[in-house]
């Protein structure tokens, strides 16, 4: 449990610092809570760092971080002070991606069940209900006589649940709780926000945070997090679940949009330099197996240019 660190002398320390509570409160008791809360309310510099840190696990300070180094590598005679500062850079991603692996792990050591990045897999559970893990997912579940729960600790799934009317099927997702008696949907879970989509039945979606119930029907979807309930959308299209076939399916959409996707699936980084490029609309319909070609694809109809790195695809 982390102890408020000596003065800090930049910005790296204390985001390290701030990395260090986000890790303690994914299982924090009563007191590091209020200790944190005092940290927290010590210096707007610490709560400004402590939203950064959350925004890492998504990924877009790592994205920056290689764009740079990829510009870096382009460069034909880099000077001495250009390298040192590239090589900062590389230190930092160094530093974000460690603690990441270590909240992973964390999480790990609770899952029956674990996906890698592009990997899917099936699981039949003991009460006759069938689910899909998604992409780097973390699952676990506890089946018996009394109760069917199953927890998503990371990621995303989709279940195909046996009707059982003496033990409705809860599933537990950060902010949410989804019960079910007997339907098919998905439940996407990723830093503090959730996503439930019902492909047919109904769910009752349960806030944690302020005990908000929502009842979902057929093709409904909702997301829930730090604000609260969000506005119900319905969505008929099969591109909602597209990947559970292993498919990426998207119509008429911005390409930043299909590319933060994408990532989920490619074991690196992809990087789109140009704002301008990130707007333009797309349609298409892939297989998440191959999340290159995809990106390639994608390159050649927007007329972008893709440089193809080690574990990293600069669009520009």
């Amino acid at each position: 449990m982390p102890e408020p660190h000596g003065p800090q002398t930049d910005d790296d320390a204390l985001m390290s610092e701030a990395l260090d509570w986000l890790l303690a409160l994914e299982s924090a008791d009563e007191d590091c809570r209020e200790r944190f809360q005092a940290w927290l309310a010590a210096s707007s510099e610490h709560a400004a760092a402590f939203q950064r840190a959350q925004r890492s696990w998504q990924s877009p300070l790592l994205g920056e971080a290689a764009q740079r180094l990829a510009t870096a590598r382009q460069a034909a005679v880099p000077r001495r002070r250009r390298l040192r500062r590239y090589l900062a850079v590389a230190a930092s991603v160094l530093l974000l991606l460690s603690v990441a692996v270590q909240r992973d792990m964390l999480l790990d050591v609770r899952a029956d069940h674990v996906t890698a990045v592009g990997q899917r897999q099936g699981l039949d559970l003991a009460d006759g209900s069938h689910v899909t893990l998604n992409t780097d997912t973390a699952f676990s579940s506890q089946i018996d006589d009394q109760r069917r729960v199953a927890n998503l600790l990371r990621g995303e799934a989709y279940f195909d649940v046996t009707p059982d009317s003496s033990r409705p099927f809860e599933v537990n997702a950060g902010p949410i709780k989804v019960s079910v008696l007997g339907t098919a949907f998905a439940v996407r879970y990723q830093g503090d926000e959730a996503w439930v989509s019902v492909e047919h039945g109904s769910v009752e979606v349960h806030a944690q945070r302020d005990g908000a119930r929502i009842q979902l029907g057929d093709g409904d979807s909702i997301r829930i997090g730090p604000d609260g309930i969000g506005r119900r959308e319905r969505d008929g299209s099969a591109g909602r679940f597209a990947w559970v076939q292993g498919r990426l399916v998207f119509d008429d959409q911005p390409l930043g949009e299909v590319l933060a996707e994408l990532r989920r699936y490619y074991p690196g980084w992809i990087v789109s330099t140009d704002p301008r490029l990130n707007g333009v609309r797309v349609t298409g319909n892939y297989r998440l197996s191959d999340p290159l070609s995809v990106v390639r694809s994608l390159a050649q109809v927007t007329s972008a240019t893709l440089h193809e790195y080690p574990a990293l695809l600069v669009l520009n």
